[in-house]
């Protein structure tokens, strides 16, 4: 068993002083896909990666015990993915009718999908998980996470060759959703 998972069960167990330790351990892997992300929001968002990394963090420790690092990995970049929704959802309800649009990064995404719309994207991809759980985890490593298709595939402990069959696959259903929505 690794120190981050010894540190990950500590820290589910209530330790704070596990807690404590194991942030410096994960930090740069989870500012990494928090910059990422927030590479893709407009200007003048008003969370920056720091932040998002720390908010995820915070929801993520105590709460659950991790199998591995991988485990915990992966549920920060779902932790990041409910912390935008969240703040694109409180954003659009205050500015009435105002929708917040955030472009894919470029070279995960056809040059024809421009903008999407973030909660459209979140709806979609919670139907493609009720159809393909496996395929919407990985667009969520990767357009969440900011995994390439080689760290996701390890991840989900699937062969390269196969995260790449399920992305084009995740592109092209996505995409019809969205047009659709």
């Amino acid at each position: 068993m690794s120190d981050v998972t010894q540190l990950l069960d500590a820290a589910a167990a209530g330790d704070r002083q596990a807690a404590a330790e194991l942030l410096p351990l994960v930090y740069e892997q989870l500012r990494q896909l928090a910059a990422a992300k927030m590479s893709a929001e407009n200007p003048g968002h008003s969370l920056d990666a720091t932040e998002l990394v720390h908010e995820a963090y915070l929801r993520l420790t105590g709460k659950q015990a991790f199998e591995s690092r991988s485990h915990f990995l992966r549920a920060a970049a779902a932790g990041m993915r409910r912390i935008l929704i969240d703040h694109a959802r409180a954003r659009k309800a205050a500015k009435r009718g105002g929708g917040q649009r955030v472009a894919f990064a470029a070279e995960l995404v056809p040059a024809e999908q421009a903008a999407v719309d973030l909660e459209a994207l979140h709806e979609a991809l919670t139907r493609l998980a009720a159809l393909q759980p496996k395929v919407a985890e990985l667009v969520q490593l990767r357009y969440f996470g900011g995994l390439t298709i080689a760290e996701a595939a390890a991840l989900l402990e699937i062969a390269p060759r196969t995260a790449d069959a399920w992305w084009a696959y995740a592109r092209a259903w996505l995409a019809t959703e969205l047009r659709q929505s």
